[in-house]
């Protein structure tokens, strides 16, 4: 069988020319795409991550101009969406002229993907453990073309956010959201045993535990990497481990993604991964951290599973820059550095998405000069 093809630009270059730099190589392999047949005439949606607060980590707004000058060159038309957290000014849709996306800057319209108060959606019935319901965003449904512009990092539920993470998350309600983060898990806290010494607390490097105020334990398990050093020290045996459920939370965002991209016909989704600035922590967080890893550079597929894969592929362990990580965080053992960080197998997503059909992790690099 023939391999799938991922596109790859890279930083790297071999003279001080602004055609050696990476948004020259960026036009060339958006150069290199059919676009015209995927575009023309259509509605295209751009589903990126606009950021929050201080973050100053998500795509760089020249390399999304270059994207919409070359979408509306072949003929589409073209808006971008995330978003809208009524809570926040400064996320989403409703803080991105604070990072520079606006619709001068940026050449197309900036949309709230649910619409201005998260009401406007399409459902679609589910049946996965606790996940019964995907209200998809009604600005992505009703889009005939989605392209997929997202920023590579790390994920404290699921180790890596990539195109998987910007569709499930990004492409649905916030009810969504919390039913997906719902299926998160995996330590349980016995009320009866527990005598709130605070022991767990204290072992706990990761500020992923704490008592509420009305005495309950609680865990955000984005912080918690599985350690188990909670369920270790406790003297009352109140802690257990009930299993890795991250696993659930990834194959949850599988079966979002798969009803996402069925709204589109099969050449109406192309997904862009910009490996640059990858940090361990989501862009969610409203703050960055220096690079886990040198800049790789963009890729990009028509196939989500091989661009995935091939992403995640690319993340070398031997590379881990200095101060990329808290004072006194070290990495665990894994076979792939952001599992040695998290404490979770990000590939578990590529393989659900895999299972259901939506592409081939046997893929190719054809690396765009």
């Amino acid at each position: 069988m023939k391999k799938t093809i991922v596109k790859f630009a890279s930083v790297k270059f071999d003279r001080f020319d602004a055609d050696a730099t990476l948004p020259a190589k960026f036009s060339r392999l958006l150069n290199s795409v059919p676009l015209s047949e995927m575009v023309k005439g259509r509605t295209v949606a751009i589903k990126m991550h606009l950021g929050g607060n201080l973050g100053y980590t998500t795509v760089h707004p020249l390399f999304v101009r270059i994207l919409i000058d070359a979408l509306k060159n072949a003929g589409g038309r073209v808006f971008v969406t995330d978003v809208c957290y009524m809570e926040n000014d400064n996320f989403g849709v409703r803080g991105a002229k604070f990072r520079g996306y606006t619709e001068d800057i940026l050449g197309a319209p900036i949309f709230p993907v649910t619409g201005a108060f998260d009401r406007y959606y399409y459902s679609r019935k589910v049946d996965f453990k606790t996940l019964k319901e995907i209200q998809i965003a009604g600005q992505i449904h009703d889009a005939e073309v989605l392209i997929v512009l997202s920023h590579v990092k790390g994920h404290g539920v699921c180790a890596y956010g990539g195109a998987c993470k910007n569709i499930a998350m990004g492409c649905v309600t916030q009810k969504t959201r919390g039913d997906l983060h719902a299926l998160e898990g995996g330590i349980s806290w016995d009320e009866e045993r527990c005598d709130h010494c605070e022991l767990c607390i204290k072992s706990c490097r990761y500020g992923a535990n704490k008592f509420s105020e009305g005495g309950k334990y609680e865990i955000f398990f984005h912080n918690c990497t599985y350690c188990q050093h909670c369920v270790e020290v406790c003297p009352n045996d109140a802690i257990s481990f009930t299993g890795k459920k991250y696993v659930d939370f990834q194959e949850g965002m599988a079966i979002a993604t798969e009803e996402i991209l069925g709204t589109f016909d099969r050449n109406g989704v192309y997904s862009i991964n910009f490996l640059m600035d990858i940090t361990a922590l989501c862009d969610c967080w409203g703050f960055s951290t220096p690079s886990l890893v040198p800049d790789i550079g963009i890729m990009a597929s028509d196939d989500i599973v091989a661009i995935e894969k091939a992403s995640l592929d690319a993340i070398e362990c031997d590379d881990v820059l200095p101060n990329s990580l808290p004072e006194g965080r070290e990495l665990r053992e894994g076979k792939h550095l952001l599992e040695r960080i998290w404490g979770k197998d990000p590939y578990v997503q590529v393989q659900a998405l895999e299972k259901r059909g939506l592409g081939t992790s046997d893929f190719e690099i054809e690396e765009v000069k």
